[in-house]
């Protein structure tokens, strides 16, 4: 397939666009690609997905030694490009799947496509403090299960106080020598059995009423500015990490109206990638509220690329058997 890569399909309908160039894209993209579907993957302008933010991933499979997230992400890209997937910078504005070829609309320019694969991603919901993207990667993290492993024997805060911010208090007690939650209110808004968990651990402590204003330190967090929302009050405290567990933010606007979401934003899906339409399939974060891990966003975006390869053979074929010219691939 060497001498086909790099070019459009006939008739300017792409067999295959990939929305999402995270770990879900890019996998979806390589087995695509590798077949000979020549995909076009639609990046966005935030390219690379929640792994550029991180530093050491230690537990995605293959790397025994560890790899960065923006260099994990590389290799993904360069392998999907030596199949033949082609990449566009753009954000996605909108999107049209009430009829065949879907309609993409990125840039300044409309795409169609015969099967189209959703792995827009979510985004970790912040503080918004700019301290806090300042040391992202080292200190600050929004994923416990990622990041737990680095705390051994350390002292962390765990800003939240909803079922996330319990359950990731709790997991990071299988490492950390203490874990402060700070809560901006005086009850929490986990449910009953989480928050009993929490408060059973006396590896766990609680400040109430209180938020962080500011986190400082050197080449890593040393400590956050913490301000009590009662009184007043500013002080300082010791920490070496602190987790965000305020939630997520799917990525799904531009679907709003064009895919069933859920109350929580999250892309609804049935038989674990499919969607209601046939030939839009969705992968990775965009519709995992629960897991959030860099290599099932990978599997889920796998698993689309195979049943995408399924949807187009019999499209194809039913063409065929109608007479009509089937795309070369």
């Amino acid at each position: 397939m060497e001498e086909h890569r790099g070019e459009a399909v006939s008739d300017g309908v792409e067999n295959i666009i990939i929305i999402g160039s995270g770990p879900a894209g890019l996998s979806a993209a390589i087995y695509a690609a590798r077949e000979g579907f020549k995909p076009l993957l639609i990046e966005g302008s935030a390219a690379g997905g929640q792994l550029e933010l991180t530093t050491d991933v230690e537990n995605f499979p293959g790397f025994p030694s560890g790899i960065k997230g923006p260099e994990l992400i590389a290799a993904m890209r360069m392998q999907a490009e030596r199949f033949g997937t082609r990449f566009i910078q753009e954000d996605v504005t909108s999107v049209d799947f009430s009829s065949k070829p879907f309609s993409i609309a990125a840039g300044e320019k409309e795409y169609a496509a015969e099967a189209v694969i959703v792995a827009t991603g979510a985004n970790a919901k912040t503080l918004g403090i700019e301290s806090e993207k300042k040391f992202i990667g080292r200190g600050v993290s929004t994923c416990a299960t990622c990041d737990g492993p680095f705390y051994k024997n350390k002292d962390v805060i765990v800003v939240g106080g909803g079922d996330t911010a319990m359950e990731d208090s709790t997991f990071l007690t299988n490492f950390a020598k203490s874990v402060t939650i700070v809560h901006r209110r005086e009850a929490l808004k986990a449910s009953k059995i989480m928050q009993e968990r929490a408060m059973n651990n006396s590896k766990i402590k609680f400040i109430w009423n209180t938020t962080v204003e500011d986190i400082f330190g050197g080449e890593k967090v040393t400590g956050v500015k913490l301000k009590n929302l009662v009184n007043g009050e500013v002080s300082e405290m010791k920490t070496d990490g602190v987790f965000m567990a305020i939630g997520y933010t799917p990525n799904t606007e531009i679907f709003r109206g064009k895919l069933k979401i859920d109350e929580k934003g999250y892309l609804i899906t049935r038989d674990e990638v499919r969607t209601d339409i046939e030939g839009i399939f969705v992968a990775g974060d965009v519709a995992d509220s629960f897991y959030r891990q860099a290599v099932i966003a990978s599997a889920s975006g796998v698993k689309c690329a195979l049943l995408a390869r399924e949807h187009l053979s019999m499209l194809f074929y039913e063409r065929e058997k109608a007479g009509r010219q089937a795309p070369h691939i």
